[in-house]
């Protein structure tokens, strides 16, 4: 599950994860471009691959980007297509993959 997580985070932010710089980049004419904006999103996906990696400092620069609202409403949306992701791959319901990442049993 982890890898998963963090291989998502990696598309969001292919620089995040292989610890490469970013890449500058330029409007037309040559000059550097304003940082762009996170989206909850990117935010979620960074914030719950440092989490999962035990890296509190990008977790708390991750949950800087959006508001605290965002950031949960981004963590649901990558919760349910992590759940959804596994499930197709397992072959098994969204419900029963759920219930196994908790460890519960299902009722």
């Amino acid at each position: 599950m982890t890898g998963f997580i963090r291989d998502l985070a990696g598309v969001l932010h292919p620089g995040r994860r292989t610890g490469a710089a970013r890449r500058t980049v330029l409007h037309r004419g040559g000059r550097p471009a304003a940082e762009r904006p996170h989206n909850l999103f990117e935010a979620a996906a960074c914030y719950v691959a440092a989490d999962a990696e035990g890296d509190e400092e990008r977790g708390a620069q991750a949950a800087e980007w959006v508001s605290p609202e965002a950031l949960a409403f981004g963590i649901h949306e990558l919760a349910c297509r992590a759940v959804l992701a596994l499930a197709r791959e397992r072959e098994q319901s969204p419900r029963e993959v759920a219930h196994d990442l908790l460890g519960l049993p299902l009722p």
